[in-house]
């Protein structure tokens, strides 16, 4: 009979999440391989099996972070419109940095000095932007928006809605604004601003 696996997928995630909370709240130096597997309520070994040292666990968090946001991404279903799907993408991001704000940071800034991604999850992480880049490169062909290129549309719509987003994470939003309602407004009014007059 094979030996139970102690150190599973389970844990490998409670692990993530936790480092990932660690880093959010109180920086990096807040995250201690013995404090994070106390808290989790195993073993610095088993943390040390899983991801090696501290900069493997933070790529770890990284690649986490993109997987859930690309899987996010792709399930978005699109409907041909697009602005109607980029409204439909923007949901999607928002939802994901909702989701899992402990991971946003890593994933979108330097918030761990130092730490850089592999050339290969670099490009892991910027193929989950693929349904956004493609429904700008079709809509620019099709000539439903304007004839710029399409890298120009998407860093544009990807700064719009990262930044709506990372004010609301951060609470910097006016009282007044309700995100609930206003976010949706935004997303059409910024998508119908590349349509072809």
């Amino acid at each position: 009979m094979p030996r139970p696996r102690t150190h599973d997928e389970n844990l490998r995630l409670k692990l993530l999440d936790r480092a990932g909370e660690l880093i959010s709240a109180d920086g990096p130096k807040a995250l201690s391989l013995r404090k994070l597997a106390a808290d989790v309520g195993t073993s610095t070994t088993a943390v040390y099996s899983l991801f090696g040292g501290k900069t493997d666990l933070v790529s770890a968090l990284f690649t986490e972070g993109f997987r859930r946001f690309g899987r996010r991404m792709s399930g978005v279903t699109l409907s041909g419109d697009p602005v109607e799907d980029l409204v439909r993408l923007g949901v999607a991001y928002r939802e994901s940095a909702l989701a899992d704000p402990h991971l946003y940071a890593i994933m979108f800034t330097k918030s761990v000095p130092g730490f850089e991604p592999a050339e290969e999850t670099s490009e892991q992480a910027r193929a989950t932007m693929a349904p956004l880049e493609g429904t700008i490169r079709k809509a620019v062909a099709d000539g439903v928006f304007l004839d710029v290129p399409p890298e120009v549309v998407t860093v544009a719509c990807w700064g719009f809605v990262h930044g709506l987003v990372s004010l609301e994470l951060n609470g910097n939003l006016p009282e007044q604004y309700t995100v609930s309602t206003a976010y949706e407004t935004a997303l059409r009014v910024n998508a119908t601003g590349w349509l072809r007059r």
